[in-house]
């Protein structure tokens, strides 16, 4: 028996699991796709987005984690997250009392700083379980001319990156290997490290919602696992659509490159909350890249839409080439 590596289901077999659901409810108007970030129903005069999402790779702040990747997600739709839930996981053999209530404070407290409402859950010891484990549920709504969504992306859109890539995988790395990075860069550089959660931070909620009111989005992700690479193929997958990105654009933080070069990973596949990407109408660039650099909000063009049969490739040093999926995310060479 061949048995599916850690990460995410491969493209090509998910979609084929995707294949058989069938939605006869003409109210779901975004379903289960691939690239999409969270389904989409219509409940009369708004639509409600809702997304769920768990947090697996780190113990440290998991619930912190959990609503902040759950509400960018449903952000990234144009809506404004407005609802949690979360069923917490705890370790047999390793839940002390302390764990439980550092968890749900961490839940807690990240819902009041989005303004977010915890209003339901689950929480238990589990059998045979290693490490806690989050699954976050968040719930949004928008009105329904204002909603985004990847099939709307068009040939010749400009592809910007808002925020720096794998700020999340940094983070994790620092926390989960402080100790070998110590040694190897001192504690300042790892206290740095540790701090990308917060600074320059995990969340897109704020960059999502602002760009949405300060210029005509067509399409925006925020990519996860398998980095800004993988996120970019799902954008593609998604649109129907072909990328050409341009390597030298994408802005990687002095502390991400020096860990990713320790390890020898790839940026472009480390696990990547706190970056957005966001496609636009040419004519509408010049205002976002406006407004985003007078509200100190890292932006720029990496890239643009093409149609499908080129291909999701990267420009590095004047040539094309395929740009990787990483079904596995970097992070998973490493922990």
């Amino acid at each position: 028996m061949r048995y599916l590596p850690v990460g995410k289901l491969k493209m090509a077999y998910l979609e084929s699991l995707l294949a058989s659901v069938k939605i006869s409810d003409p109210r779901v108007i975004v379903g289960p796709k691939i690239g999409e970030d969270a389904a989409v129903i219509n409940l009369g005069e708004k639509y409600l987005v809702a997304k769920t999402d768990p947090i697996t790779f780190t113990a440290e702040k998991i619930g912190w984690y959990a609503v902040n990747i759950n509400a960018n997600d449903v952000a990234v739709m144009g809506a404004r997250p407005m609802w949690f839930l979360a069923t917490v996981l705890l370790p047999e053999g390793k839940a002390s009392r302390r764990l439980a209530e550092r968890t749900f404070e961490d839940i807690r407290l990240a819902c009041e700083e989005l303004g977010v409402a915890l209003c339901g859950g689950h929480i238990e010891v589990t059998f045979g379980l290693p490490r806690p484990i989050v699954v976050g549920q968040m719930l949004g709504e928008v009105e329904k001319e204002k909603l985004i969504r990847k099939d709307r992306m068009m040939v010749g859109d400009d592809i910007l990156l808002i925020g720096g890539i794998a700020v999340e995988g940094t983070s994790v790395i620092a926390r989960e290997k402080k100790e070998e990075l110590r040694r190897a860069f001192g504690e300042r550089f790892v206290a740095r490290a540790e701090r990308f959660l917060t600074k320059p931070g995990i969340s897109v909620v704020r960059a999502a919602l602002f760009a949405a009111e300060n210029a005509r989005i067509h399409a925006m992700h925020d990519p996860t696992e398998g980095g800004l690479a993988t996120g970019l193929h799902e954008v593609s997958k998604a649109s129907e659509l072909g990328i050409f990105l341009r390597r030298e654009e994408v802005l990687v933080y002095p502390e991400t490159r020096s860990i990713c070069e320790y390890y020898g990973l790839d940026p472009l596949g480390l696990l990547a909350s706190g970056a957005l990407i966001a496609a636009t109408p040419p004519k509408e660039t010049p205002k976002l890249l406006a407004a985003m650099k007078k509200a100190r909000i890292p932006c720029s063009v990496i890239g643009r839409a093409v149609r499908k049969k080129k291909g999701v490739k990267i420009e590095e040093e004047g040539k094309l080439r395929p740009l990787p999926c990483y079904d596995s995310d970097e992070l998973t060479r490493i922990l």
